[in-house]
């Protein structure tokens, strides 16, 4: 019966005036702190007062320049950057392993780990680096014996060491970027109107004398992500360019501008014993006079270039600002929730609050109250003085 009465009960709010130093200066401290957190953090900082675009739409397309020195030949774009179309992903080719001439045959293998005394060491059908196996050990040189394959022969020969096309660090990197903000209808590209054709040409970005110039410097790219150029290009890795579009539509649109970051996004790659770096195979095909094809195989080693845009735009909306505001004001009723916890608990005097604060009221109080001649049953040990017609009830020390 106890849990059933105290189930169907009632509370409502009864306010206490405490006039304490101690509990009045943390109670406006907290509240100064909730206040200057939502105005300086949340409004200002953090603009609360604006709604927000994040999905933003971007295109990219990039432009290689340069000319190479590379196996006693001059290289330029076509040779060198792959795929060839200006696409947001591309690759700076610094390094390359040529077998020559490939033709469909049979051939021993080029790798030692599969050298071989018989043929039983030779298992027919089974899938080798450069082919399938035949099943036959022949001689590779006069000195070392291997397993046969049938494939395209010669067998690449993947082990020697090669120089890099130095040239490659005074390449030049074009990007033209265009994005919106679909909520907005809000366009915008990198290269600014401000920026004559005769400027976009002969600059070349710098994060501070130059941070809105469209043409990169590869050797700067690869220095401003924190990478050895001579490293990188021996064993090849993946750069990203990240542009970030933040913007505040409040303001002018020239204030609305990208701003350029750099890093290496195959870190672990470098660290690791297993293919370490980027490297990858293609080929050139040919006839013979006669019909019969053979091609050209290259291994080779570049810097891939991942062209990353991302960014949001805000601006102010009547909806996001009340939330945030109502949000602010109702925070602000923490500091009596924690003044509460000292005065219910740490503070001398908590009993007296406590019977202050929590009255219990029940329906015989009640029906007495009711009745033409009410009587009151008043605690005279403690001194109190109703401070408004409101119910408020004051303590003083």
């Amino acid at each position: 019966m106890n849990c059933i009465a105290d189930f169907f009960t009632y509370e409502t709010t009864k306010s206490v005036v405490v006039k304490s130093w101690t509990i009045g200066i943390i109670n406006r401290a907290v509240q100064l702190l909730i206040i200057s957190y939502f105005v300086g953090w949340v409004f200002l900082h953090e603009k609360a007062y604006q709604v927000r675009e994040t999905a933003i739409e971007s295109s990219v397309v990039t432009k290689v320049k340069g000319f190479g020195r590379y196996a006693n030949k001059i290289m330029d774009v076509s040779d060198f950057v792959t795929p060839p179309q200006g696409s947001s992903v591309f690759v700076i080719i610094t390094k390359m392993i040529v077998t020559e001439n490939q033709m469909q045959g049979v051939c021993p293998e080029s790798e030692e780990k599969y050298s071989c005394v018989s043929d039983s060491q030779c298992q027919a059908e089974r899938v080798a680096s450069g082919g399938i196996l035949t099943g036959h050990c022949v001689n590779y040189t006069s000195e070392l014996r291997t397993c046969e394959i049938q494939g395209w022969c010669p067998a690449e020969v993947d082990t020697v060491e090669k120089p890099i096309m130095i040239e490659v660090e005074n390449f030049t990197i074009f990007i033209k970027n265009n994005i919106r903000f679909p909520l907005f209808n809000f366009e915008k590209g990198n290269l600014l109107p401000n920026m004559t054709a005769a400027e976009i040409r002969s600059c070349r970005f710098h994060p501070d004398s130059a941070p809105y110039c469209p043409i990169l410097k590869v050797g700067d790219v690869v220095k401003f992500a924190g990478q050895d150029f001579a490293r990188l290009a021996s064993t090849g890795g993946v750069l990203g360019i990240k542009i970030a579009w933040v913007c505040d539509l409040d303001k002018s649109w020239d204030l609305c501008t990208p701003k350029y970051t750099f890093t290496r996004l195959d870190g672990l790659s470098q660290k690791s014993r297993i293919s370490p770096g980027y490297n990858f195979r293609f080929a050139k095909y040919y006839k013979t006079e006669n019909g019969q094809e053979y091609r050209t195989l290259l291994k080779v080693y570049g810097i891939r270039f991942d062209v990353l845009v991302y960014g949001n735009a805000g601006k102010f909306n009547i909806i996001p600002t009340i939330i945030s505001a109502v949000a602010a004001f109702t925070s602000v009723g923490v500091g009596t929730v924690l003044c509460d916890i000292i005065l219910l608990n740490f503070l001398k005097g908590a009993d007296h609050y406590k019977a202050r604060k929590f009255e219990e009221v029940n329906e015989t109080m009640l029906k007495v109250a009711a009745s033409p001649n009410p009587m009151y049953c008043r605690d005279q040990t403690t001194e109190e003085k109703q401070s408004t017609d409101s119910g408020a009830y004051s303590m003083g020390h």
